[in-house]
């Protein structure tokens, strides 16, 4: 880039949230209290005026401004409308989308060009997973799951096939787990049941499902790790988390695939299995 070229805006949430993840480390104190708050409470900075989200965020008012400068915009102002645009893309209906879909798609082989989208997607977010997966931290998960005597799984809505997945695969290997669902409203009463010897498993990416955070928050509180698997580091699932898991996934017409989070997921309960089979003493012979 040239000297005194201003950086190029993101043009979407998606590209802002890519440039403040790349950016986090660098940021100053206050702006990166700003970017944690803008990326956990994006519905808020789309509309709130910029006196209501310093008082939320714990910052000045020119603490916004200078956020929104970091990132190349030349006020809050201009920043906001990038979160408005990603409000208004989150709340079409899926029919919306379909519509949307179907334009950029119609005609003859259409459903092929569909697959082809989510096909080419699914590459994305598993290439991405793939480059910046820390094998370090893939490590230390499975060993904490292995270790643990019951694995609660915390997972609800787009996150639901993961938990199930995890259940499923868990209980063929022979390790115990407890799924945190109740149609009569027990949850509660199931993670009272976790001690420091369990392990949490909470999955949820944006925007966050309140409960799977309030359920992280409570086996944290009573000293139980919680391992968790979202897409920030500003995740509100991060501050309760011993181990966490960054998943990126692409999306394709506004429906977002499930490739990398299933693929590590798999990792994991394979993992926890191999791990779980070197730990069994071997079987001794007695003679007759």
């Amino acid at each position: 880039m040239e000297k005194g070229t201003p950086p190029s805006l993101p043009r979407d949430f998606d590209a802002l949230r890519a440039l403040i993840l790349g950016r986090r480390d660098t940021l100053p104190k206050r702006i990166a209290q700003v970017a944690a708050y803008a990326l956990d409470n994006p519905d808020e900075i789309a509309f709130g005026t910029a006196a209501s989200i310093a008082i939320a965020a714990s910052v000045q008012p020119s603490t916004l401004v200078r956020f929104a400068q970091q990132l190349g915009f030349d006020g809050f102002t201009s920043l906001q409308t990038v979160f408005r645009e990603r409000l208004r893309e989150r709340n079409s209906s899926y029919e919306e989308r379909l519509s949307a879909l179907r334009a950029d798609v119609g005609g003859n082989g259409a459903n092929h060009r569909i697959l082809e989208g989510f096909l080419s997607a699914s590459g994305t977010s598993l290439d991405q997973m793939a480059r910046s997966l820390d094998d370090g931290t893939l490590d230390r998960a499975i060993a904490a799951l292995a270790g643990a005597e019951t694995i609660y799984i915390l997972a609800r809505r787009r996150s639901y096939p993961v938990a199930s997945y995890m259940a499923y695969a868990l209980g063929k290997l022979g390790v115990r787990y407890q799924m945190v669902e109740s149609a009569a409203g027990l949850s509660p009463e199931i993670l009272s049941f976790a001690t420091k010897r369990d392990i949490g498993l909470a999955v949820s990416f944006s925007p966050y499902t309140a409960e799977t955070i309030d359920e992280a928050r409570a086996l944290a509180e009573r000293g139980v790790p919680v391992i968790a698997i979202t897409d920030s580091a500003f995740s509100p699932l991060v501050q309760f988390a011993t181990i966490w898991f960054e998943v990126a996934e692409a999306d394709f017409g506004g429906f977002r695939t499930l490739s990398a989070t299933m693929a590590l997921s798999m990792a994991l309960a394979v993992g926890v299995g191999d791990a779980r089979r070197d730990r069994k003493p071997a079987k001794t012979r007695t003679r007759g």
